[in-house]
């Protein structure tokens, strides 16, 4: 699991007492044990890990803060009691993603079944195409409702939408163009062993942009970004449109 504090911003000199007190690998331990029990109330939760339901609580407030675990009202099944019923607590969406997932080893299981079965690389290209294809229709209304000096950045925008956590920014020189950037890939791993995803993804920014791009580099390859170099040429030249530089791997140069 990750360690589900760290989503929150904290002091260096914090940090480094969470560690040297073990209050981090304890706040890990609180939520797996949610994750383990599900919803739980303070006391079930000292009860079973040892702690005092005070050292629960500090823990709690701070998953809490960090959009990790949420209180709610426990479900009560039958005859009510007098009182109000304890409060419990259940992790978020978010909390649950912090836990190990087995996505990508279902994806890449999933694709190598597709290649296998269904004809190979070219049915793997298949299906990538028609992925990002189906994603495209949000990216091309972005596109079309852009001035065009500002149509790669509303790409960046709609990518960001999707988790790319895309930036838009000119070419270094002498090139003239812009370069779209792509600080998180959501299907790293699986590009890895199959590159058609990434030439499905370059193909369609060519399509949507109407102009040759180039892959420059990927995430995927072991690069810190993936970059696609978009350069400038007249809006209504098409002789390019369904050209594109399909590199998966980094600048060719």
């Amino acid at each position: 699991m990750k360690n589900v504090g760290e989503a929150r911003e904290t002091p260096m000199g914090a940090r480094q007492e969470e560690f040297a007190t073990g209050e981090r690998s304890t706040r890990d331990r609180v939520a797996r044990s949610i994750l383990h029990h599900g919803p739980s109330t303070v006391a079930e939760l000292a009860g079973r890990l040892g702690l005092t339901q005070a050292a629960v609580r500090r823990h709690l407030d701070a998953l809490t803060a960090d959009d990790v675990v949420e209180a709610r009202e426990q479900r009560v099944y039958g005859a009510r009691t007098r009182g109000r019923p304890a409060k419990v607590f259940a992790l978020t969406d978010g909390g649950r993603d912090a836990f190990d997932q087995s996505y990508d080893k279902l994806a890449v299981d999933a694709l190598r079944w597709i290649a296998e079965r269904e004809g190979g690389p070219e049915a793997v290209a298949a299906f990538a195409r028609a992925r990002v294809a189906a994603q495209a229709s949000a990216y091309r209304k972005a596109i079309q409702a852009a001035g065009p000096d500002q149509r790669t950045e509303a790409l960046a925008k709609a990518l960001s939408m999707d988790g790319y956590a895309a930036t838009a920014r000119s070419a270094p020189l002498p090139h003239k163009g812009e370069q779209l950037c792509q600080h998180h890939c959501p299907v790293a791993h699986a590009a890895e062993q199959f590159p058609q995803l990434c030439e499905a993804e370059t193909e369609i920014f060519a399509e949507l942009l109407g102009t040759h791009v180039q892959r420059l580099a990927t995430i995927a390859h072991g690069d810190g970004v993936c970059t696609t170099y978009i350069p400038k040429t007249p809006q209504n030249d098409h002789r390019s449109n369904n050209a594109s530089a399909s590199t998966a791997g980094r600048n060719p140069a």
